[in-house]
């Protein structure tokens, strides 16, 4: 997704372009509307930084540190996407 406008960002814009952002992929320009609206909300501060968390920690676990429900569940959502795509 790339912004257009040149007016701040909303908080579902911010959440939509989170990825972009973690991977460097969005223009200066962006990445500067991007970063004011961060420097202005909490809320979208805090979700950045569970999105680091979640990606630093995803690297780190087994499949032993899952209990069989928990593969059962991811399991089944991957299906479910799956189908989805289709």
């Amino acid at each position: 997704m790339r912004l257009l406008r040149r007016d701040p960002l909303a908080c579902r814009e911010v959440v939509e372009l989170v990825t972009d952002y973690l991977e460097g992929s969005m223009s200066r320009g962006e990445r500067r509307r991007f970063e004011a609206h961060l420097a202005d909300c909490p809320h979208c501060t805090g979700y950045l930084a569970q999105m680091r968390a979640t990606i630093r920690l995803t690297g780190r676990l087994e499949p032993a540190d899952l209990t069989a429900e928990m593969r059962d569940d991811l399991g089944e959502l991957f299906r479910r996407l799956r189908d989805e795509e289709r």
